[in-house]
């Protein structure tokens, strides 16, 4: 048996070749041959699906995305075409969250047909992205569907909700996007931060020729082994020595990656490492990669009077939140403020050049 590569090669066994062979160590032998035609057989597979795996951005492969509760949504070229885009936009959101979802509404995402004209003349896709709840059909899954029916705004992902699964969630959402979009930005927003669309889609068109994009606020905080603080990292011990800070990361409040990078994670998803923190999770999928590290300091401006003082100068944010809240504190109440303040202007983004 030769080996080339992955494939094994078997010489034929012609029945000429020796004629002398009793009829049962015959049949023993093409038995024999037959189970290992079919071990090569589950070796193509095997090799197959972790090609597919391990497939480079960029690829042509057809890809399929699942995520771990079985559900299959299809990728690039299979079933049904992937919908063109210049950005993803995923508010994250939660059941609870249904003032705060209201509140985005009433200020800087468009409503109805202004939505579906933003999509189809811009590019420009926006969705509230949840889960479910662990109990299937329950009065949060219903409430949900509701409101969706009413809005039509929800991306609903194959992910049960919770608190300590935000790294989860973000990789299924990235998964679920790629899938349905053919996007040149997939970009993650909490639903307590103020986005002016024209100056992010500004900001991102300026770095369409970067392949592998990670663009946000970028930091570097402390790795924190004590249990009892809120951000407690499980697997310190990984990060070196006591009080050694995270590598540098986008704050998770608002960033963007690049179609490869996106297309990247639906393809490894399965054997990419989770930890305690959403943004320190993602950072960590890109290293060893080359990947361009964009700090955009536009993407994490304060509250009023920061970004009002930037807005009034003519340089409006493409972002605003308050760092001590990780979002604009009391966002419900505030951020109708803050888009009087420090918002673009509703015409800005159907002008925006990118």
């Amino acid at each position: 048996i030769l080996d080339f590569g992955y494939r094994l090669w078997i010489p034929t066994i012609f029945n000429d070749c020796d004629t002398k062979k009793k009829p049962a160590t015959d049949n023993f032998e093409k038995g024999e041959v037959l189970k290992t035609h079919e071990a090569i057989e589950s070796l193509d597979k095997s090799f197959a699906t972790l090609q597919i795996k391990l497939a480079p951005p960029g690829s042509s492969q057809k890809m399929k995305n699942s995520d771990a509760t079985g559900a299959v949504s299809t990728l690039a070229g299979i079933d049904s075409p992937r919908k063109k885009a210049f950005m993803v936009i995923g508010i994250n959101t939660a059941f609870s969250s249904r003032r705060r979802r209201d509140s985005i509404r009433e200020t800087w995402m468009p409503q109805g047909e202004k939505l579906v004209r933003l999509e189809r003349e811009k590019g420009i896709i926006i969705r509230f992205i949840i889960g479910h709840s662990a109990t299937s059909d329950s009065i949060l899954d219903r409430a949900i569907d509701s409101e969706d029916a009413q809005h039509k705004d929800f991306l609903r992902l194959e992910h049960v909700e919770g608190y300590h699964e935000l790294s989860a969630k973000t990789k299924t959402y990235i998964c679920t996007a790629v899938a349905n979009w053919d996007a040149e930005f997939y970009v993650k927003v909490d639903d307590d931060v103020h986005v002016n669309l024209g100056k992010l889609a500004a900001l991102l068109g300026r770095h369409r020729s970067k392949p592998m994009a990670y663009i946000g606020c970028m930091k570097s905080g402390p790795v924190l082994s004590k249990k009892s603080v809120k951000y407690h990292e499980p697997e310190y011990w990984k990060f070196g020595e006591e009080g050694n800070k995270y590598f540098r990361h986008a704050t998770g409040q608002i960033y963007a990656i690049s179609k490869d990078l996106a297309s990247y994670i639906a393809a490894n998803q399965h054997i990419l490492h989770k930890y305690a923190n959403e943004d320190v999770s993602l950072g960590s999928w890109f290293i060893g990669l080359e990947v361009q590290h964009l700090n955009i300091k536009s993407m994490c401006c304060g509250t009023p009077p920061d970004c009002e003082l930037k807005a009034k100068a003519g340089n409006a944010c493409a972002a605003s939140f308050d760092w001590s809240c990780s979002g604009i504190c009391r966002s419900v109440e505030k951020i109708k403020i803050v888009h009087q303040r420090c918002g673009e202007g509703d015409a800005v983004v159907w002008s925006a050049l990118f």
